[in-house]
């Protein structure tokens, strides 16, 4: 004799006494796509990418193209650097409000079941170096500006913005509210602190002994700075509505947030206000400080608020990625991670990171490009091959071989430009030729399958 079913309201524990730490409000859904009912609205997804790009570290950059280029050629780097970002990060925020899947399930997908361990481990290991250099940043910062003991700031800051970190998603929308109008407030003041001084003046051309760059190196510089997060960008834009709303919040970012922080600094060095240019850029800190009065505890809070920023953004990226491939909960992870990015930090090594965490930046933009290419464009294909039994092995095991190819041969082409091409854009070429091996990786593929299957049925003689 069968029991009776439990009525529909008791059926599971969860349905009859909701765990606040599986409510909306508290989970991140780290293993899972966030619900439709948990997603959030267009301008709160916005404000988490708004204010990430809107940072001191892209005035430096801005100022350190517009200083080797001159000013028009320079906005016309930021300006090809941000557009490739604009679609780079718009097709990937598509794919994650389409699914709401974070960063590392979509390369589920892509990688395989097994092989999405790689570029999510890597990527998420990537952002904690970004944590820690950008909190080392902000005790260094702080100490050649004030004169702030280094160490001690360097271990409050990353405290702070741990706690920040683990509020979650909507810690990120507020501190994106915050972070930008106070960016566009004394990007302007020390802008016009700059013109208005004596015999200020737009510089149109390279400045003497400049020229380090080339207009390829350039936009290769403006993309790097967020080829890692915005590689990453599902694990912010899945919490959009759909795939729609996901792009209209990354271009809060890219082309705006972004283009606008970099102008700023380029201005600031075109105008002749920095004070370094060939090696901090359009660094506008200093400019604040040395007004005194009000200006002061402004810049010592706009540091901590705009370094503090891109801090728990890049934070926020490898909790949820090691939080999937370990299994732990994001706030658990985040505190692992953070502990060890203040350490670094803290420890002073974050100082050598900058070279190699960029020279990784060159060879993330492939595998971004080889997780548009497969979901936009062959996710169909495979479908179909899948429904059908023609799927090659490299398709439905957990090891996608074809997208593993890809990102290597995408790579391998992006550090031979860097090496021997620097005229050309590096990101740029690795984006295009992973994009060109995985389709031509699927194509033979798609060639071998039927092959395969005839062979197996004995319809091929020798």
């Amino acid at each position: 004799m069968s029991l009776p079913a439990a009525p529909p309201a008791a059926r599971h524990a969860d349905d009859a006494v909701p765990d606040p730490a599986d409510r909306p409000v508290f989970s991140e859904y780290e293993s899972e796509p966030v619900p439709p009912h948990a997603r959030r609205r267009t301008a709160s997804v916005a404000a988490v990418w708004l204010g990430f790009p809107m940072i001191l570290t892209c005035a430096v950059f801005g100022g350190l193209v517009v200083h080797s280029l001159g000013f028009w050629a320079g906005m016309g780097a930021i300006a090809v650097g941000t557009l490739v970002l604009m679609v780079y990060v718009g097709a990937l925020s598509y794919l994650a409000g389409r699914s709401g899947e974070s960063f590392a399930l979509m390369a589920m997908r892509t990688f395989g079941a097994k092989g999405y361990v790689v570029p999510a481990a890597f990527l998420a290991t990537v952002v904690i170096g970004w944590f820690a250099f950008q909190t080392g940043l902000t005790g260094s910062t702080l100490h050649g500006s004030l004169g702030w003991d280094q160490t001690t700031t360097t271990l409050v800051a990353g405290i702070l913005f741990v706690a920040v970190t683990l509020l979650g998603i909507r810690a990120l929308s507020w501190i994106g509210v915050i972070a930008a109008p106070l960016y566009l407030v004394l990007g302007a003041v020390a802008i016009a602190i700059v013109a208005t001084r004596p015999g200020a003046e737009l510089q149109s051309a390279p400045a003497g002994g400049a020229g380090a760059l080339s207009f390829g190196a350039a936009v290769t510089l403006v993309v790097a700075l967020f080829a890692d997060s915005g590689t990453m960008t599902a694990d912010f834009t899945r919490w959009a509505r759909s795939g729609r709303q996901a792009v209209l919040a990354s271009l809060a970012a890219f082309p705006f947030g972004n283009a606008i922080a970099l102008v700023v600094g380029g201005l600031i060095v075109a105008l002749g206000g920095a004070t370094d240019p060939g090696t901090a850029g359009g660094d506008f800190l200093g400019i604040l400080v040395a007004q005194g009065g009000a200006l002061v505890p402004l810049a010592v809070l706009f540091v901590v608020v705009n370094l503090g920023s891109v801090c728990a953004h890049c934070l926020y990226n490898g909790a949820v990625g090691w939080s999937q491939l370990t299994g732990m909960r994001m706030r658990r992870t985040t505190l692992v991670l953070g502990a060890v990015g203040v350490v670094l930090a803290v420890a002073g090594i974050w100082t050598y990171f900058e070279v190699w965490l960029n020279l990784l930046g060159v060879i993330v933009p492939p595998i971004g490009a080889v997780l548009i290419v497969d979901q936009l464009l062959l996710a169909p294909r495979r479908a179909a091959a899948s429904a059908a039994g023609t799927a090659s092995a490299s398709v439905r095991g957990p090891w996608r071989a074809p997208a593993f190819v890809a990102w290597i041969v995408g790579a391998g082409a992006a550090l031979a430009a860097h090496a021997y091409a620097d005229f050309l854009s590096t990101a740029v070429v690795g984006l295009v030729v992973a994009a060109i091996a995985l389709v031509a990786a699927d194509a033979l593929g798609r060639v071998r399958a039927p092959l395969g299957a005839a062979v197996e049925a004995g319809e091929v003689r020798s």
